[in-house]
């Protein structure tokens, strides 16, 4: 077998599904199925796990030496290396769980699937050994079929029914009351975590203001929207620090940034499994509409500060927040450009008043989406590309790069086409 064997402690990477598979059978054991792998790493402890364990992007660590420990014993099932799973996909793939190194944090939450031929340098395996073997432990291992939307044969509503569902958005332009919480200093910006009331129920939203030191104000501003991630986590002074590779290079460029903390994520969560991936239920509907509204809110607060300068907003989202990029930009038309990191249409059945077949075609701001050749979360084709197709936003002043990658895009490539855009749509820095 082609196996690149690490040295010592570390993880075996760069295998094939059929490498690790064989290798499974060779020692006894199995390749775990992706529900008896969920049942050891639980997921829902991200808060705990992902800060403990190898997203550090400098390549894979001895097994352990991260400390991130899942309820069950086991080390580094988030990050370090992303390990082949049994079941396979209705397209042939082979489904590979928790992340590696040079993954976004978020896909220790998300299943990936690859070609079974692919040996990629993150790509490891674990063994599992049941206690028990017979039909139940066929079905857990039986092929995973989903149920996909076909966004070829859907239609957007009216514009007379978008304007319905776009009532259900609005506020009433209420006193911030806004509060400077705390300042902290750092080598080249300084963040300000400022509150100020919500546009529902009592509550205050959070937010922190990321201003830079090399440049004048008043200061363009980026709003930020996180992945999946930050609705996982419960406290957003030890998670934000987290997203900083998302946005630092944009405070260096002399931009400001602002950090919500949207309804539902870090401290604002309820402590409950967090409702944010799409269903067709009521919550997950009111849940959209606070979001929102906080969004709408954080810019309410920055048009009240002298140092920002309220005519050159941009938003950008990651993953997630990224495919809340086709929705929540047509209700909120402040910004003068939009950058979606691992864009696309959520595969799920929604409710029609928070479906972004609904609201895209009234998505009229530049954008630019970058998405993953290979992402098995946002296909390209029944996912990506009817997405750009839908957006509103001039032909012309739409732009999407697509990398070979998965659920991710190149560092690199990303800032370089993010200050492109932020330069060509809000122009230069002072």
């Amino acid at each position: 077998m082609n196996i690149r064997t690490v040295r010592g402690e570390y993880p075996v990477t760069g295998v094939s599904w059929f490498e690790a598979e064989a290798y499974a059978e060779f020692v006894g054991k199995s390749l775990p199925t992706i529900y008896h792998w969920a049942a050891a790493a639980s997921p829902m402890d991200s808060s705990s796990l992902i800060p403990a364990s190898n997203f550090s992007g400098k390549g894979p660590s001895q097994v352990g030496a991260y400390h991130g420990m899942s309820w069950s014993g086991a080390y580094d099932m988030a990050g370090n290396a992303k390990e082949w799973c049994a079941n396979e996909t209705t397209s042939g793939r082979r489904y590979s769980m928790g992340g590696a190194w040079d993954d976004p944090t978020y896909m220790f939450n998300i299943p990936d699937a690859r070609s079974p031929f692919q040996r990629s340098r993150g790509f490891g395996f674990r063994c599992a050994e049941y206690e028990s073997t017979g039909k139940d432990a066929e079905a857990a291992a039986a092929p995973i079929t989903v149920q996909l939307r076909d966004f070829d044969s859907e239609k957007p509503v009216s514009d007379q029914l978008f304007r319905a569902y776009k009532n259900e958005y609005s506020y009433d332009k209420t006193p911030l009351h806004a509060k400077v919480e705390s300042v902290q200093q750092a080598e080249d910006w300084r963040v300000e975590k400022v509150s100020f009331d919500a546009a529902y129920g009592g509550e205050r939203v959070t937010a922190y203001l990321f201003l830079p030191k090399g440049a004048s104000p008043p200061f363009q501003v980026v709003v930020y929207f996180p992945d999946g991630t930050a609705a996982h986590m419960r406290a957003s002074a030890e998670g934000v620090p987290l997203f900083l590779p998302n946005f630092d290079f944009i405070i260096k460029s002399g931009r400001a940034v602002l950090f919500p903390i949207y309804k539902g994520t870090f401290e604002r969560g309820s402590g409950q499994k967090p409702i944010y991936w799409p269903n067709t239920s009521s919550t997950y509907r009111d849940n959209v509409i606070c979001w929102s509204k906080d969004l709408s809110r954080s810019i309410d607060y920055l048009e009240t500060r002298q140092d920002i300068n309220p005519n050159a907003l941009a938003y950008e989202g990651d993953s997630w927040g990224a495919a809340m990029g086709g929705l929540l930009p047509a209700v909120e038309t402040r910004f003068k450009a939009l950058i979606l990191i691992t864009p696309g249409f959520f595969l799920q059945q929604l409710l029609p008043e928070v479906d972004q077949v609904n609201f895209a075609p009234h998505v009229k701001a530049p954008i630019l989406m970058l998405n993953g050749r290979f992402d098995f979360m946002w296909p390209p084709k029944i996912s990506q590309e009817p997405m750009f197709r839908l957006l509103g936003t001039p032909p012309e002043q739409k732009r999407r790069v697509v990398y070979d990658t998965g659920h991710d895009v190149p560092r690199t490539e990303m800032i370089k086409e993010s200050l492109n855009w932020l330069d060509k749509y809000l122009g230069s820095v002072r």
